[in-house]
């Protein structure tokens, strides 16, 4: 308790500050996104109205009620919105970010379903011990796997390396040590997402699209080469985003989470 608010109180006052949408207006199924783009797209696809303009987070509802919610980039912000959430008790939280791909394997349009992201952002170290796995939920996963195999769709699964890091590419002895751990790929939030939605007791998982090979001489992302990879496939992203959690929904099956 911090003066006449307990942490439940400020989550609830904050949600609605953050992005502009009540408390009520939240589905129970949610996914999240560090992009306008996925966002306007999604109200345009579900004919909705777009909250939070000119606040933190931009956020959206549909007629099934599933929502979207744009946090922002980096491993602080996936913590802050998993905090906020708690206001919500979402019934499924599915993260649709971004990745570099560390495998030949993880080609520039690929998807990747992490089964596990290694946490070296930092940020997760202030909710749970160093020795806790970040893993994400395995029935969404599930549910996720099913929407793309359905649609045919490549995917792969490994290890996520999560880093608050952002300019690494030149450094040697930093890459080296990604590759050592065998991770596939390198993102800023996987592992927080999974690890604060652990300790506040949400399903959750994550949908990764390989945006660059930032391991390739000529690999690393730039403005340009992320409007390429935007351009063709954020849309099928989205899509299977929506298809998942909307059908997760609509089966009913109440996706546990374990306290141990």
């Amino acid at each position: 308790m911090v003066g006449s608010y307990n942490r439940l109180e400020i989550a609830r006052n904050w949600l609605p500050r953050y992005t502009g949408m009540e408390l009520d207006q939240f589905g129970d199924y949610i996914l999240l996104t560090n992009f306008d783009y996925y966002v306007s797209q999604f109200a345009e696809k579900c004919k909705c109205d777009i909250a939070g303009i000119g606040r933190p987070m931009q956020a959206a509802t549909n007629s099934a009620g599933l929502s979207i919610i744009n946090f922002g980039i980096g491993s602080a912000n996936a913590a802050t919105i998993m905090d906020l959430l708690i206001s919500r008790r979402p019934k499924g939280v599915l993260f649709l970010g971004k990745c570099g791909g560390l495998k030949r394997s993880t080609e520039i349009g690929y998807f990747i379903l992490p089964i596990a992201a290694i946490r070296g952002e930092g940020t997760s170290m202030d909710y749970l011990d160093p020795a806790v796995p970040a893993l994400p939920s395995f029935k969404l996963h599930k549910f996720v796997s099913d929407r793309l195999v359905e649609r045919q769709f490549d995917y792969r699964t490994g290890v996520v390396y999560t880093t608050n890091r952002r300019l690494w590419e030149h450094d040697d002895e930093f890459r080296q040590k990604m590759i050592r751990m065998s991770s596939i790929a390198v993102d800023m939030e996987t592992a927080t997402v999974f690890i604060v939605g652990h300790c506040n007791q949400i399903s959750r998982g994550a949908l990764l699209l390989v945006s660059d090979v930032p391991i390739t001489p000529d690999g690393v992302k730039s403005e340009e080469s992320d409007d390429r990879v935007t351009s063709k496939y954020s849309d099928i992203h989205l899509e299977v985003g929506i298809e998942a959690m909307t059908k997760i929904g609509e089966k009913g099956e109440q996706i546990k989470h374990f306290s141990y």
